[in-house]
């Protein structure tokens, strides 16, 4: 491929993907990392909007923000719909601060989690709490570090964490795309049968 070819599948593919996921947030795949609360995931920028593609394996995940200026805050946990399959597993998550102090906790256990078709990636996603409306900040956090923990009961399952909700999609995130979309479209729907529905003992 030329190099005004390549050029030209990066732009059909910007146009095409630019809004693609969750109403146009970064995907973003860390389905590999611990995230562990001694070495959290860093999400940089808190006001662009990304979605971050990881799964539990065993222990909580922990993010992290770091501000030197108020920002808009917003956060939200969804997980991928896989064909006509039910929700197996619920995730709840905790905004800390930077001694690991509460500060906000949505219950995704207790909460009426519902379906929703993304048009513009054709993927079906159940969509889980949020702190925010709509996909959008309706708060202003103060600088400083906050930390955010993603658990549920058996600490287990794929999950899909939404973060900021500014829209930017520069050339580097576009390129990056190329690569990272496959592997997220495989691994949390395309090669994923049914999950079996764990109940409580």
């Amino acid at each position: 491929v030329n190099k005004k070819t390549f050029i030209q599948l990066i732009l059909c593919f910007s146009i095409s993907l630019v809004s693609w996921s969750v109403d146009a947030h970064q995907p973003v795949l860390s389905s590999k990392s611990a995230n562990t609360a001694k070495a959290p995931y860093i999400i940089e920028e808190p006001e662009i909007s990304k979605a971050i593609f990881s799964e539990l394996k065993g222990k909580p995940h922990y993010y992290r923000i770091d501000s030197e200026s108020k920002f808009k805050f917003y956060a939200g946990i969804t997980v991928p719909k896989i064909d006509d399959c039910p929700l197996a597993e619920k995730f709840s998550f905790e905004v800390l601060d930077t001694n690991f102090r509460l500060i906000e906790r949505k219950d995704g256990e207790n909460f009426n989690w519902w379906p929703w078709y993304e048009k513009h990636g054709e993927k079906w996603y159940w969509i889980g709490p949020e702190i925010g409306e709509k996909f959008k900040s309706n708060r202003v956090y103060k600088e400083g570090t906050y930390y955010l923990r993603i658990f549920n009961r058996f600490n287990t399952g794929r999950y899909v964490l939404a973060v900021g909700d500014t829209e930017s999609f520069p050339f580097t995130v576009i390129v990056r795309m190329l690569f990272t979309m496959p592997k997220i479209n495989s691994a949390f729907w395309d090669d994923v049968n049914c999950p079996d529905t764990k109940k409580d003992n």
